[in-house]
């Protein structure tokens, strides 16, 4: 029996990180028609993401200082994100290396910090 060998190809001058594309940009839309106070914050938020190359936490938080990294019920990490100051919480999935993001869930302050969201995802 012989060993099968793997190679991975990487294009010349390595992997390049592309911008984040947003999952459920209407999920986001649809928040901001909800908030109204919170809709200019989401759109800055928005534009980032699109112009960012994040390729770990550390990046985000390049862009977003106040990100944190929540291990939640599920065993995933999600990124929360403070938005409109710290009124609401956006929760995020990232996958870096596909360079996506999925927006989960926009809460108030006081929804989030209930923490059911967290058993939830």
């Amino acid at each position: 029996m012989t060993a099968t060998r793997f190679s991975l190809r990487f294009p010349p001058g390595g992997i390049h990180f592309v911008a984040v594309r947003i999952i459920k940009e209407a999920f986001l839309r649809d928040a901001a028609a909800r908030h109204p106070q919170a809709a200019a914050s989401l759109g800055r938020w928005r534009k980032a993401v699109r112009n960012a190359a994040w390729r770990n936490i550390t990046d985000v938080r390049a862009t977003y200082p106040d990100a944190d990294p929540v291990r939640v019920a599920s065993g995933n990490t999600v990124y929360v994100f403070n938005i409109c100051g710290k009124d609401f919480r956006l929760l995020c999935a990232i996958h870096f290396y596909r360079q996506r993001l999925f927006a989960l869930r926009f809460l108030s302050h006081a929804e989030y910090s209930k923490d059911k969201w967290k058993s939830e995802l």
